[in-house]
């Protein structure tokens, strides 16, 4: 038997891969995230793309929570007073549909096929404050009071007709929040809302538009 390196204090050290770079497996991680790519297609650049892949899911990173708290850690220290929530449904790689998953629901592939749906909250300069994934077929208003419910309270949400309903109109006061959401044309029973503040976000995601029309 070969003979083991001992430590002074008599103890055998353990063995194991060497640390890799942080900065250079979330670099590669961006760098998939960005371009869509298989992840044993990663440039050499960024490491072995099974040392990616692993540091991404869960068995590093994901698993302990790691993405979750840097985004919790943005939001708590920039606050804001307005608030702005949307979901848009997106279709999901072919490698999301059909799969056992495991004993937590985040293993688990969500129903509704390939196609789903992502609830975002932003704050007043576009940047999320907190999202929810879910089916396609789940409504805006079904995902709007878990989204808001574990925030801090801004001051206005600005949404769209989708979020028209009494429950949240009613939910919005207990917790100091004024909406500003335009009446859906179905609504017999209507709500006043600050139509300047609807005019500013419309004008916001006009910017928006404008600036993809430039970039592309």
């Amino acid at each position: 038997m070969a003979d083991v390196a001992v430590g002074r204090d008599g103890v055998v050290p353990r063995l194991g891969a060497r640390r890799v770079d942080d900065r250079r497996v979330l670099s590669g991680i961006a760098h998939i995230l960005r371009f869509g790519c298989r992840w044993q297609d990663s440039p050499a650049a960024y490491g072995p793309p099974t040392t990616i892949y692993n540091h991404f899911h869960l068995h590093r990173w994901a698993g302990r929570g790691l993405w979750q708290k840097l985004f919790d850690a943005l939001v708590e220290a920039n606050p804001a007073d307005m608030w702005m929530i949307d979901s848009t449904t997106v279709k999901a790689h072919r490698s999301a549909a059909g799969g056992k998953g495991g004993a937590n629901a985040s293993d688990r592939p969500l129903a509704g096929g390939r196609t789903m749906k992502i609830h975002v909250l932003v704050d007043d300069r576009g940047r999320p404050l907190n999202l929810r994934v879910s089916p396609r077929q789940m409504g805006d208003i079904k995902a709007a009071v878990p989204l808001l419910d574990c925030m801090s309270a801004a001051y206005f949400l600005i949404a769209d007709t989708a979020y028209d309903s009494d429950c949240l109109r009613q939910y919005m006061p207990r917790r100091k929040n004024v909406p500003v959401i335009p009446h859906n044309p179905t609504r017999k029973r209507k709500h006043p809302f600050d139509e300047r503040l609807a005019a500013d976000f419309k004008a916001a995601i006009l910017i928006a538009a404008i600036v993809i029309w430039w970039a592309i």
